[in-house]
């Protein structure tokens, strides 16, 4: 797998949060580098003394939130990452505004020293459902900036967080993938009454495909669409005084609110691209039909020049379709709701941007009270030349939704 296709991919408890200089969010959490609860302190210095921890390596890229817990992921993109799967817990008024990582569910299944068949390699962004799962993707990839060791095959794994078991493991088939494959989203589409009968979309960035994941039958397919694929007059990037060329395809998901057919709108973007695209979930759920029905895939518009995005998260209060601005080191918007039938630079809105705090937002989610999580991490500088541990490196924001559009573009009113 090329490294260009890869270098993309791109997250005790907290006190008064401390507003960035956009106004807009607020920094809730920040690290010069992160660090872990190990079991104990011997665990530590024997993982640093082998090599399994250097602390360096590693870089926070996605989040999720559920009830007093906010997920991080760490993927192995270097050699001594500790823990991929983390949390940290939330609070009115936390006290550590740079808290230890929490493995998740455990230290041990994050070793890769672990051979166990639970382990957890290396995993990217991560989905939480109204039924308190969390789903994860695996890419089974370590050291993926270096020698790139597959260690093993590509699975999803779905935990019951109110227990924090793991209730269901599925390894990808081999029609699910191709050789360049890279999964570094997921996102999962349930009701509180349809928790059994659940799907998860994942993107395929690396070989411009979708896996489509049924719960209820625990089967995948494979949805194939021109649409996946990059755009090769926007793969230019300019960030943190870095200039790079990414090549990836299909990224950011998002989810509409259920319709009355009993479907949504499934919203998606490659990365390299400005363009945004959507698909009825009851075509992609359709294994038969999926891949041979391209006039049900819809072009919205293109948000305009250097707007290129990695996750995006749909608020169904508002409507609103937050994403990253990667380019522009800040959060976008668009209201599905206000704007439906237009898509265009005049109906986005840059609601946050920062060169300093908010150099490359890798990730963002709006949680189910209506609060967006946005993390920042400068993963380009960590990737090409190395951070600088004397200075905050990753960062990550929250605020109201109706705080963050309000007298934009986005607003509801």
């Amino acid at each position: 797998m090329a490294k260009l296709a890869l270098a993309i991919l791109l997250l005790g408890c907290c006190t008064c949060a401390v507003w960035s200089i956009n106004d807009r969010l607020r920094e809730v959490f920040s690290w010069r580098q992160v660090d872990f609860t190990f079991p104990d302190q011997e665990t530590k210095q024997a993982a640093i003394a082998s090599g399994e921890y250097e602390q360096a390596n590693n870089l926070p890229l996605g989040l999720e939130v559920w009830r007093d817990r906010l997920f991080i992921t760490v993927p192995r993109w270097k050699t001594g990452v500790a823990s991929t799967l983390n949390y940290v817990c939330l609070g009115s008024e936390p006290e550590n505004r740079s808290p230890d990582l929490i493995p998740y569910p455990n230290y041990e299944q994050n070793r890769l020293a672990t051979n166990s068949t639970d382990r957890i390699v290396s995993v990217f962004r991560i989905s939480v459902d109204v039924c308190d799962r969390l789903w994860v993707v695996d890419t089974g990839l370590s050291d993926i900036w270096g020698e790139g060791n597959q260690l093993q095959t590509p699975k999803l794994m779905v935990f019951d967080l109110n227990t924090d078991t793991l209730i269901r493991q599925y390894t990808f088939r081999p029609d699910d993938m191709k050789a360049d494959s890279f999964f570094a989203n997921i996102i999962a589409d349930t009701t509180k009454d349809t928790c059994d009968d659940a799907f998860a979309y994942v993107p395929d960035l690396g070989a411009y495909g979708l896996v489509v994941y049924s719960f209820a039958t625990n089967t995948s397919w494979r949805v194939k669409h021109h649409y996946f694929h990059f755009d090769p007059l926007n793969g230019n990037f300019h960030v943190g005084g870095h200039n790079f060329q990414w090549t990836d395809g299909l990224f950011g998901v998002a989810l509409s609110p259920v319709k009355d057919d009993g479907f949504r709108t499934l919203y998606f973007h490659p990365l390299a691209s400005t363009r945004e695209f959507s698909v009825s979930t009851s075509v992609v759920q359709n294994a038969s039909i999926a891949s041979d029905s391209y006039y049900e895939y819809k072009v919205l518009g293109s948000r305009g020049p250097n707007t290129q995005a990695s996750g995006s998260s749909l608020d169904e209060n508002t409507g609103v379709l937050f994403y990253t601005q990667l380019n522009k080191d800040g959060v976008g918007c668009w209201n599905s709701y206000r704007n439906a039938d237009e898509y265009s630079a005049d109906t986005n809105a840059l609601v946050a941007s920062d060169s300093q705090t908010l150099e490359f937002p890798n990730d963002l989610k709006v949680d189910k009270t209506g609060t967006l999580w946005v993390l920042s991490d400068k993963l380009p500088l960590y990737l090409y030349k190395g951070l600088d541990p004397n200075v905050t490196n990753y960062r990550i924001f929250n605020a109201p939704v109706v705080d963050v559009i309000k007298g934009t573009v986005c607003d509801v009113n």
